[in-house]
């Protein structure tokens, strides 16, 4: 399989770049991408969320009022679910949402998930990214040749220039190749790749 490699501002003659099939041409398998993307948004819960129960709560010790006589409803104390400052009925605990995902099963997905991102034309191949200074002005005119607006960049290495560059432009995030994850590649419009790291990439997946 070949992939064209983009030239910014269309200049210069596009050339071809030959790539695995194992890696850029497999089948779009729905359910795998599907339960691979549903883990990771899964692990990604914090989990920390924490309720007290009647027993919990400070005080409500004393009985707020005789059992008999007063007219009112029969309490045993100021702490019950359904008095206002009371505990929870079902209070949230802690807990750990932490689900496991195969390395193969990662690795099919990812293939599945470029290989589309190449049909649809959403995959972006450049020889590089290079700024003069790390300013978002001249990020955001690089992207703008290519009219590109919500764009995942995947390089090989993410340098400081450009990492600043891109950390005021709210639907830019840049990622080097061992943090590409299945939720951003299927969250960005685009997904621009230099040429070294797609070599990572294809060595990595095939």
């Amino acid at each position: 399989m070949e992939l064209t490699i983009t030239v910014p501002g269309g200049k210069a003659k596009q050339s071809k770049l030959s790539v695995s099939d194992d890696v850029f041409a497999q089948e779009y398998n729905e359910a795998l991408i599907h339960q691979v993307v549903t883990t990771c948004l899964t692990n990604a819960r914090a989990g920390t969320k924490a309720q007290k129960s009647r027993g919990e709560v400070r005080g409500g010790n004393r009985k707020p009022w005789r059992q008999k006589g007063t007219g009112r409803a029969r309490a045993g104390t100021s702490r019950s679910p359904i008095w206002v400052g009371g505990g929870v009925t079902f209070a949230a605990k802690p807990r750990d949402y932490t689900q496991k995902i195969n390395k193969k099963m990662l690795r099919n997905a990812l293939r599945s998930m470029f290989s589309e991102l190449a049909r649809q034309e959403r995959l972006i191949v450049l020889e590089s990214i290079d700024l003069k200074e790390s300013k978002t002005r001249e990020l955001k005119a690089q992207l703008n040749k290519l009219n590109l607006d919500k764009v995942l960049i995947v390089t090989d290495e993410v340098n400081s220039q450009l990492f600043l560059a891109s950390r005021n432009l709210p639907n830019v995030e840049v990622l080097d190749v061992q943090g590409i994850d299945p939720v951003s590649l299927i969250y960005f419009e685009k997904v621009v790749v230099t040429v070294p790291a797609l070599k990572q990439i294809e060595e990595w997946l095939a």
